[in-house]
């Protein structure tokens, strides 16, 4: 059979042979897309792109009902011996009204002792005095601090009654610069801890810096072009975050595969330009099949037709197909072009290249070339013992699995919110006084003019029915857009507005209340948002899911000519995702890691974490099962038997697999220590599956059904022959046609 040499294996050899013109199109490409970026505004989603169903039509009518931008401010004022009719409440109350108005940066002052009244709970031991900050609501922020300066000195002349501050203004003040500081934390210590790693791995100077090199230019680049895409497709302001997380990983995972290949030939004594033919033949084929399943798995996302998960999935995109480019392309030119320095090492200010045949730790992992003596030695037993090692090594997968059948999502609340902020506090205070109010239902009604008689009519009669169920309450307000044509009811719903009280709540309104008074009004708010998200996703996750499995299953086949294959891949990434789920569970829903992590669980886990978690580990977990996958065909290829073909695969390896998932590892587990429990979520949801997947999967699981399976780990059914038989080596390969696999 005629085997084709691979498109990577062209480019590559075309890179080496071209160094300075390959450079110089990089560094061109770089520079473009970082300048188009720079000069075009990144167009974020407006609202509504992020919300589903009723939820959606509801945002929608309100983001194009030209509202003037408010951010609402409250005070709260509370005691536990005196009542709002108590002169010393009275007193405080308008200390407050008289300070905040004096800042002259607020309008629209209400009390409880006004006509239209501020609401009092019911034990009338809480009030709240209510008011707008002036000018547009998005830069509120900037103006709000003399106001907090303001209530601070009115709360300090009242010590015997609690007098706090919260709102639109003051939370993006106080938290938005607390999680600002936390990313910009988070970044800054992703970059010097790949870097240290890899410094550790190599013990060459730029061995490392290459590899964080190529991840940033990529990241750089790809976040210009989102600038110029997101124009047709407006993405959420996450995705950069997101898009630093996924480049930093795969750029850093596919230099390292790619140099490491070049330093194991050269180590065997290949001259240079051949060392980088094999290794763009071998390593970079496997990048190639990685970045496209990758791909692959992010472009399932946009089957759920939500514009948060659609912007994820067109960042991420953009920066593996970057990372690829750059690692099958600049990649190979720098390594013609270093040569043998990419082992130099700094000694005492000179520059001294490492010596080869030195027995260091790194050697032992297999980092500098050659086989693994360490998971040698892990994986004897493995191959022993391969039935004992699937039962032990899958039973445990599968029992860490188990907690995901209870896994309950939920939305983004103040909850989400940990550590010691007083604003925090502030609002479950609101919440406890004024149940629902911090997360109300919002109803929009739309008509040719909603001041009428008949309209407001409606409205008031609505009110009734709403409070009448004894699922909904104070405070309610309604707001006239300038035309007059929207009104937007905020009612709070009891409730935390995550549990199934909050829910029934959003139910009865739109299956009862509404079509009894308001015929043709929506509901959106954080409760309807999440319930109309949920139903959403029981909707599209089939879709997705199949998608996936579906286009990886077909890649794989094609990759590798193997039924058994393709089928198995996809079957360990699914269990490793499930068990990272199932710690995820046991961890933040159930409470477990509590005291280690110090979080407060909210008793869920967030609504989107589920979906992007299996899109990004489905594809980042790939990386390492096709490169190892390359390898071991490879060597079968050349014509080891398929068990010493395992072996010499996977601890051949196991030096970059293990740098590159401690990498991913450290960098993901950063995100743990921010500020947002739906961040921390992620940090650990990611650290635990790439750990299960470089660890059980890859050094147990994976070789021990390879090695029960034998020959037949090449079965292809003999009317897929067809299928065209891709070098997975060199050239020498390419001269020697590979096995057949086994047709029947």
């Amino acid at each position: 059979m005629r085997t084709r040499r691979n498109l990577a294996a062209t480019v590559g050899g075309w890179s080496a042979r071209h160094r300075w013109w390959a450079l110089l199109i990089w560094v061109g490409f770089v520079a473009a897309a970082t300048f188009a970026g720079s000069a075009v505004e990144t167009g974020e989603m407006r609202s509504y792109e992020g919300s589903n169903g009723d939820s959606r039509v509801a945002e929608q009518i309100l983001d194009e009902a030209n509202y003037k931008n408010v951010a609402g401010e409250v005070v709260l004022v509370q005691s536990d011996t005196f009542v709002v009719d108590d002169a010393e409440f009275r007193a405080a109350v308008a200390a407050i009204t008289s300070a905040v108005n004096g800042t002259g940066q607020v309008e629209h002052v209400r009390t409880p002792y006004d006509a239209e009244p501020s609401p009092v709970s019911q034990d009338k031991r809480t009030t709240l005095v209510q008011f707008d900050m002036k000018g547009d609501g998005e830069s509120a922020d900037e103006r709000v601090q003399p106001v907090l300066d303001a209530v601070a000195k009115v709360a300090a002349a009242h010590p015997d009654l609690r007098i706090e501050q919260a709102g639109a203004a003051s939370a993006d003040k106080m938290i938005g610069e607390a999680i600002e500081q936390d990313f910009v934390r988070a970044e800054q210590l992703s970059l010097p801890i790949t870097l240290g790693i890899l410094l550790a791995a190599f013990g060459a100077l730029l061995a490392a810096l290459i590899p964080v090199a190529l991840a940033m230019t990529a990241i750089f680049s790809a976040t210009g072009l989102l600038a110029l895409t997101s124009q047709l497709l407006h993405v959420d302001s996450a995705t950069t975050n997101v898009m630093l997380l996924v480049g930093l990983a795969v750029g850093v995972d596919y230099s390292l595969f790619y140099i490491m290949r070049e330093r194991e030939e050269r180590a065997k004594g290949r001259d240079k330009r051949r060392a980088i033919e094999i290794a763009a033949a071998t390593s970079g084929r496997a990048v190639l099949v990685s970045g496209i399943t990758v791909i692959v798995a992010m472009a399932g996302m946009f089957l759920t037709g939500n514009g948060v998960f659609m912007g994820f999935a067109e960042g991420t995109i953009l920066v593996v197909l970057t990372a690829v480019v750059g690692s099958l392309t600049v990649l190979p030119a720098l390594l013609s072009l270093i040569g043998d320095k990419i082992d130099a090492r700094v000694v005492h200010g000179t520059v001294r290249v490492a010596t080869r045949g030195r027995v260091t730790w790194r050697r032992i992992l297999g980092v500098r070339g050659g086989e693994s003596r360490f998971w040698h030695a892990v994986l004897s037993p493995v191959l022993r013992h391969p039935v004992l090692a699937i039962v032990v090594s899958g039973g445990l997968l599968v029992a860490l699995a188990v907690p995901a059948l209870g896994l309950k999502p939920g939305p983004t609340t103040i909850d989400d919110l940990q550590g010691d902020y007083a604003i925090a506090e502030t609002y479950k205070s609101i919440e406890k006084a004024f149940p629902g109010g911090n997360e109300p239902a919002v109803v929009v009604v739309k008509a040719a003019d909603v001041t009428t008689p008949a309209v407001t009519s409606a409205i008031e009669n609505f009110k009734r029915e709403a409070f009448a169920t004894g699922e909904a309450n104070e405070p309610f307000s309604v707001t006239i857009n300038p035309d007059k044509t929207v009104a937007r009811i905020d009612i709070a719903i009891k409730g935390s507005g995550t549990d199934e009280v909050s829910e029934h709540a959003i139910h009865t309104l739109r299956e009862k209340v509404i079509p009894a008074t308001l015929p043709g009004a929506h509901v959106t708010g954080n409760t309807a948002g999440s319930m109309d998200f949920n139903d959403q996703m029981v909707r599209t996750l089939p879709l997705v899911f199949g998608f996936v499995l579906l286009l990886a299953f077909l890649l794989l086949l094609m990759s590798f000519r193997s039924l058994v294959v393709a089928i198995k891949a996809i079957v360990l990434n699914l269990l490793s995702v499930a068990a990272a789920y199932g710690v995820l569970v046991l961890v933040f829903q159930d409470g477990y890691g509590e005291s280690l992590l110090g979080f407060q669980s909210t008793g869920t886990i967030t609504d989107w974490l589920p979906l992007f978690l299996f899109v990004i580990l489905f594809g980042l977990s790939m990386d390492y099962h096709v490169f190892i996958l390359s390898r071991i065909r490879e060597a079968y290829d050349k014509g080891m038997r398929t068990e010493d073909a395992i072996r010499h695969g996977i601890t051949s390896t196991a030096g970059v697999v293990t740098s590159a998932a401690i990498i991913m590892v450290a960098v993901f587990a950063v995100f743990a220590t921010l500020s947002l429990l739906s961040f921390m979520q992620m940090g650990i949801g990611l650290a635990v599956a790439i750990l299960i997947d470089a660890t059980i999967v890859r050094a147990i699981l994976l070789p021990a059904t390879m090695k029960l399976l034998g020959d037949w780990n090449w079965y292809l059914p003999r009317w897929l022959g067809w299928l065209p038989a891709l070098s997975h080596g060199d050239d020498e390969e390419v001269a020697s046609p590979p096995r057949e696999p086994a047709l029947v």
